[in-house]
């Protein structure tokens, strides 16, 4: 299992949202490039980018600071989300470094278009499904749709996606504890890896993480708990690493 760290761009700067919210927002740092840095010292072994203008836009706009990070950090991977509607912008995203682009409302409102990149890219789509009460979000988490969550997450399997994010909203940012078991039963229902995302608070979460790894959550994403250092990102990743019986990691 990985520990993904997440580094949320707004006009710029490294920040965390409160539940999406973009007029809730405590900017953490104005040097995204630094940021990026602190993590792969810290032993990050890949990156979360989430272009947060872009995803309200639905477009990039934050692609300079993004790719400044790929340039920083060539052989690290990295995957982006935000504002990804059209294959021209994974086209440009993967020529930027970028490992992996997740599609997020655009796999919502035309399902056919995850089928589409899934064949045109093979493995480097991801599909984020952000939910509150098993119904997912889209536009920046600003409108709830009337899919549920496992379907979409079934259908999404079938197409071909590399992997699955799943948020709770309700959780996010919150500093409240992760929603481990609705993580837990969604990875239950599909085969693909799916990565945890949105409340991860502190260790008892790590630890509840370690347990579901075997139902099929393979990461987990780690914004504000990490910005606040109520997790260690280098000792957390021991400790999922020592329980699974992996050496440690050499840099």
């Amino acid at each position: 299992m990985l520990l993904i760290p997440a580094i949320d761009l707004k006009e710029g700067k490294c920040v965390r949202l409160r539940q999406g919210r973009m007029e809730d927002d405590t900017v953490f740092s104005d040097d995204p490039v630094a940021v990026a840095g602190r993590w792969v010292e810290a032993g990050a072994r890949r990156l979360h980018l989430v272009d947060l203008d872009g995803a309200f836009a639905g477009s990039p706009k934050n692609r300079e600071v993004i790719k400044a990070i790929c340039e920083a950090y060539p052989d690290l991977p990295i995957q982006v989300g935000g504002g990804i509607r059209d294959e021209a912008t994974i086209e440009q995203y993967l020529e930027l470094g970028v490992e992996f682009v997740i599609i997020g409302t655009k796999a919502v409102s035309e399902p056919h278009f995850v089928e589409d990149v899934c064949l045109a890219f093979p493995g480097h789509i991801i599909v984020g499904l952000d939910a509150r009460d098993d119904k997912v979000a889209i536009d920046g988490w600003s409108k709830l749709s009337h899919h549920d969550v496992y379907d979409m997450a079934q259908r999404f399997e079938q197409d071909g996606v590399a992997a699955i994010v799943f948020t709770d909203i309700s959780r996010d940012g919150m500093m409240q504890g992760a929603n481990i078991e609705a993580t837990r039963k969604l990875a239950k229902s599909v085969r693909v890896p799916v990565i945890a995302s949105g409340g991860v608070t502190d260790m008892n979460d790590i630890d509840r993480l370690i347990e579901a790894a075997d139902d099929g959550v393979s990461g987990a994403i780690i914004g504000r708990a990490l910005y606040e250092g109520t997790i260690d990102l280098r000792e957390a990743q021991k400790r999922i690493d020592d329980r699974a019986g992996i050496p440690p990691f050499s840099e």
